[in-house]
């Protein structure tokens, strides 16, 4: 045999052997389109911004990227399940996916609180989603979750900002005020002086009107118009108390059991969504504070001097709580320190 000859041979068989190797995938891919309907618990209301700008765009792009075979039917906050109940919910497999604050469940990982942001350390959207994706703070967190049951995948990145009642002008006047919070950022509110409390997100608006609270955070500026906490309460506090995440929480098993293509398609959207929302996200907060000033009389005021030292000090002391939670949560800690050296403000 000629060697040009051998050397057709060879690569028919090549063709021969990449033509049967995509077979079956392609086999498998249209034997697969079987219709997929999830039922997602959300924690934020139906009224809140996020309900649709985030799970419901997701819910429309997944239908159409496949083409209708993975539907999501969506429940707003307290429909099945409210706050940390979801986490629940979605690991015992009542449904096979919500979406969550990681800081309802800071007790189920180590990082969990790195996940949801230290208040004080990041000042920026991407810094949070470089720390997120590309430093490996989700992945810490998902080796513990997986043996749970369960996985969270971050939904965006966002900025935390207060909105209150009564103009303050010093740390004495904060510390007469109750404001609702969660998470870490309990903690943060109540170095400075302040009372906090924990309320679920569809209470909070009533709980503003009626003076159970003199203010709150649900996010930034959209929250705050899409959840109307502006119309009783019209001082919109600067800077940011920190950066945070929300996130989608899946039941594993669930997950699993999905055709490959459209478990695939599923992945892959989240990933991207994850970008492209938090990006979106900080042009939303323009606009929303844009209508705030112009149409609803906001006023935006910085938090005075002396309750930024003491929100500085806090943010430390957080942080070594945050870290001292395990090896994983110092191998984590030592991820967002070197990123804060990085960026120069440590």
């Amino acid at each position: 045999m000629s060697k040009s000859i051998s050397r057709l041979t060879r690569r028919n068989m090549l063709k021969a052997s990449a033509v049967a190797a995509a077979t079956p995938a392609i086999i498998s891919s249209a034997h697969a389109q079987e219709k997929v309907t999830w039922k997602v618990q959300a924690h934020w209301p139906k009224a809140s911004g996020s309900f649709n700008d985030s799970l419901g765009v997701l819910a429309k792009e997944l239908d159409a990227r496949t083409g209708g075979s993975f539907k999501l039917e969506m429940y707003g906050a307290g429909e099945i399940a409210k706050d940390r109940e979801i986490y629940n919910i979605v690991r015992r497999g009542v449904v096979p996916m919500g979406t969550i604050s990681p800081a309802y469940i800071l007790g189920e990982a180590q990082a969990m609180g790195l996940l949801y942001g230290v208040p004080g350390t990041l000042r920026e959207s991407w810094e949070m989603m470089h720390l997120t994706k590309n430093l490996g703070i989700e992945k810490m967190v998902n080796d513990e979750l997986r043996p749970k049951g369960v996985i969270i995948m971050a939904e965006k990145a966002y900025p935390t900002e207060v909105v209150l009642k009564k103009k303050i002008s010093s740390a004495a006047d904060l510390g007469s005020l109750k404001i609702r919070s969660t998470g870490t950022m309990l903690e943060y509110l109540a170095a400075a002086g302040s009372s906090p409390q924990q309320i679920a997100g569809p209470e909070i608006y009533q709980a503003i009107s009626t003076g159970v609270v003199d203010g709150a955070h649900w996010g930034a500026a959209i929250g705050a118009l899409s959840m109307k906490f502006w119309e009783v309460a019209k001082f919109h506090m600067k800077p940011a108390l920190g950066f945070a995440n929300d996130a989608y929480i899946v039941n594993v098993a669930a997950l699993e059991k999905l055709p490959a293509d459209l478990r695939l398609q599923f992945l892959s959207l989240i990933e991207e969504r994850y970008f492209r929302r938090s990006v979106e996200y900080l042009h939303q907060e323009a606009v929303a504070l844009t209508t705030g000033k112009a149409k609803m009389d906001v006023e935006v005021v910085r938090f005075p001097d002396d309750v930024l030292k003491k929100f500085a000090a806090a943010s430390k002391e957080i942080l070594k709580k945050e870290t001292s939670k395990g090896e994983v949560a110092n191998k984590g800690g030592e991820v967002l320190t070197k990123l804060m050296s990085d960026l120069g403000y440590v």
